[in-house]
């Protein structure tokens, strides 16, 4: 295989993986820790899961755009 179709399909699934991770983490923590969820009243747990949440998404963000700003040299 060529590499740059090779960094091309590494660069695909480094952005599915770690994705995937992050969501399964904060959905874990939200359904199953019930941190998601605000019953009576806001407890300072869903501020801290919602703020932890917020940050994760910003982080997954940024990393995605680092990886995807190299040009890619299919020439090589």
């Amino acid at each position: 295989m060529e590499p740059g179709v090779k960094e091309y399909l590494l660069r695909i699934l480094n952005t599915i993986a770690i994705a995937g991770l992050c969501l399964m983490l904060n959905i874990i923590a939200g359904i199953k820790y019930e941190l998601a969820f605000v019953e009576d009243h806001i407890q300072w747990k869903n501020v801290a899961f919602y703020l932890f949440l917020v940050s994760s998404l910003t982080a997954l963000t940024l990393y995605i755009i680092k990886i995807w700003r190299k040009p890619l040299d299919f020439e090589q």
